[in-house]
């Protein structure tokens, strides 16, 4: 049984996510959280005290949020099959990813899955505010939904690494459950720059090899090239319809996301993108 958090604002964006976890989890059992959160512009403390008779607005906000969360399981339930999943309805006066990281504790959350569009909308800006700093704070894997993207079997996965990451991260087996509930065959990519791998990367190799032995695998080698162009280069030779990366906390992938990215990413906006945490930015949360 695998437990989901679905942040929502109700928005298109949002739904199209929505609707992608239900295809992608589809052969799981899982219990989705449907989460909304909301803190009224004018609910700030030194506004309370000259205005008391407005402290009504955080419930009339709250019966709002109810209501639009019951309407957006109801309409999920009119389009797929649900008998496999089990739906929680979460409203909070909270922010979002305050609200986020308590229910991460409180229910054991596995996944988000949420969508990608910033609150402008610019099409120059890579990832949403939220959904950024949700990669950022969440001790989970986080799955960014791009905007209007019609759901594509993951049959496809490219996943970069440098094979530095620990064989004990509690969420590889997300991955392997993907690639078996699809029958989809895993890219590890490494980028090369002319240093052979160390003891340690070959030990990584080795059991990803044999971790993911009963799943279509195959590793490449991108030769001359930093990680991003590999990326852009192997995408060029095949279509991917799930890119997977872990974040470290001190990495190009911190780069990449937490400033205005436009051209030089652009070649991947256009797939779903999974974020692993790594076990060191797990035990410096």
């Amino acid at each position: 049984m695998k437990n989901v958090l679905l942040p929502t604002d109700f928005s298109d964006n949002a739904m199209n996510a929505i609707r992608y976890a239900m295809q992608l989890l589809k052969k799981e059992e899982v219990t989705f959280y449907l989460l909304n959160t909301f803190t009224p512009v004018s609910y700030h403390t030194g506004y309370l005290i000259e205005n008391p008779t407005l402290y009504g607005m955080e419930d009339v906000a709250m019966m709002n949020s109810k209501r639009d969360i019951e309407r957006t399981e109801d309409k999920i339930k009119e389009e797929f099959d649900t008998s496999n999943f089990t739906f929680v309805r979460c409203s909070a006066f909270n922010t979002l990813i305050g609200e986020i990281k308590e229910m991460i504790d409180k229910y054991s959350i596995d996944l988000i899955i949420m969508g990608t569009k910033g609150a402008t909308g610019a099409k120059e800006v890579f990832i949403g505010t939220h959904t950024m700093y949700t990669i950022k704070k969440a001790k989970c894997p986080v799955l960014a939904v791009p905007d209007n993207f019609e759901y594509e079997k993951p049959l496809e996965i490219l996943f970069p690494t440098d094979f530095n990451l620990h064989t004990t991260n509690e969420f590889l087996p997300l991955i392997k459950d993907i690639c078996e509930d699809h029958g989809s065959r895993l890219n590890i990519l490494n980028a090369y720059y002319g240093v052979k791998l160390d003891a340690h990367q070959e030990e990584v190799k080795a059991y990803l090899d044999d971790y993911f032995k009963t799943n279509a695998h195959i590793f490449h080698i991108a030769d001359g090239m930093d990680v991003m162009e590999a990326v852009e280069d192997f995408q060029k030779k095949i279509k991917i319809n799930l890119l997977i990366m872990i974040h470290n906390r001190h990495s190009f992938f911190e780069n990449l996301l937490f400033k205005p990215v436009i051209n030089q990413i652009a070649y991947h906006t256009n797939i779903p993108f999974l974020v692993i945490p790594s076990e060191k930015r797990l035990q410096s949360s």
